[in-house]
């Protein structure tokens, strides 16, 4: 049996004559020419895709239920109250600014009770009297001090104090003595005893020119008088050790201290030194001779000195120098034991008869050369 394939008739184009035909099977479709405005308002909606478009009201004039709100809920009636916006806290007032370079002001203090002053206590008023002093060409600031120290001075007849302060119409009467004696710069003689020390106190022991006060002033010492402007500047011209006595020099008057204890000085100065030997029997003439030349302390070689017998127990030592514990160490050196150390001379000043403890001054006639 044959079957027979009916063909089915194409559809007629609809097509009229003059109109394009449709992009051919492989070939682009030609670009739609969109203008600049349609390509702005694209952008624009590209840019916000979230926006949604304004809910239109309902029958009832109210805004139809949102998406999630459950099935039965009615619409949201409209309300022409708004809620009130929440009122803001009230802040504390500001403080004014404070104008540039100008300081906060600062509470009140109580008032302090200033202590009862004595009569003989310096003033506040106007300028220091050593100050006024020198601006008046009177003295220098050192010597006004010394002199004011010293008593000399009088303030509208009155004591002068030392850190006083005057008025521009305060009367200063000035002692006749003060610029003959303060131009004699002191050097003053000590016999120091034990328990003492030459310069500054120290491990509790007391310095040597405590002792140098007008009671303890040797009785027979005549001719400068005594002030407390003495002791200003008052240093020791060598060194006597704590356990040492002897003739101790204190001086204002750097010349002679340079001339004593200076590194050139020649001066001699002469001990009396009891000893003992630590060995049994007497001091070999060796050890002597070693005492006067060929000793070292410290790496160093010691000046020649002049060493003899005084007397069966007691050597005579005269140096040149002055070493910290010098006599001592030598004789250690040698196998000696120092007992007792007494220094009777400088150059050609002696200790004499002035008794420990005492002082004098040195006179005019005496010199350490």
């Amino acid at each position: 049996m044959t079957t027979l394939k009916l063909k089915k008739d194409k559809p007629t184009s609809t097509r009229t004559r003059g109109e394009p035909r449709g992009p051919l099977r492989g070939v682009a479709a030609p670009r739609k020419q969109v203008t600049l405005a349609q390509a702005q308002a694209e952008r624009a909606a590209r840019a916000q895709p979230n926006r949604r478009a304004k809910p239109e009201p309902n029958a009832r004039g109210g805004l139809p239920p949102p998406r999630d709100m459950p099935r039965g809920a009615g619409p949201v009636e409209p309300t022409s109250e708004r809620r009130a916006p929440p009122q803001a806290v009230p802040k504390p007032p500001r403080r004014p600014p404070t104008p540039r370079g100008e300081a906060l002001p600062r509470p009140a203090l109580p008032a302090r009770r200033e202590p009862a002053r004595s009569a003989a206590a310096p003033t506040r008023e106007g300028d220091r009297l050593s100050k006024y002093m020198t601006a008046r060409g009177m003295a220098s600031r050192r010597e006004a001090d010394d002199w004011i120290a010293a008593g000399w001075v009088r303030v509208d007849g009155k004591l002068a104090v030392l850190g006083q302060r005057i008025g521009p119409d305060a009367r200063i009467d000035i002692d006749a003595r003060a610029r003959t004696e303060q131009a004699q710069r002191v050097t003053i003689l000590l016999n120091k005893p034990i328990g003492y020390v030459s310069g500054q106190a120290e491990d509790g022991h007391e310095p040597a020119v405590i002792l140098v006060k007008p009671e303890n002033r040797w009785a027979e010492d005549r001719g400068i008088s005594f002030h407390a402007g003495h002791l200003r500047h008052l240093a020791p011209a060598g060194r006597l050790d704590i356990d040492s006595v002897g003739l101790l020099v204190l001086t204002q008057d750097g010349r002679i201290a340079k001339a004593l204890i200076g590194e050139d000085s020649r001066v001699e100065k002469e001990y009396l030194v009891r000893v003992r030997r630590i060995e049994p029997g007497p001091v070999p003439a060796d050890d002597i001779a070693r005492l006067e030349f060929g000793l070292e302390l410290d790496g160093q070689a010691l000046r020649p000195a002049k060493v003899s017998w005084a007397n069966e127990d007691q050597l005579r030592f005269v140096l040149r120098e002055g070493r910290k514990r010098q006599i001592r160490r030598m004789c250690e050196l040698v196998g000696l034991e120092v007992l007792g150390l007494k220094r009777v001379r400088i150059g050609s000043v002696v200790l004499g008869k002035l008794p420990p403890g005492q002082w004098r001054y040195l006179r005019s006639d005496e010199s350490f050369a």
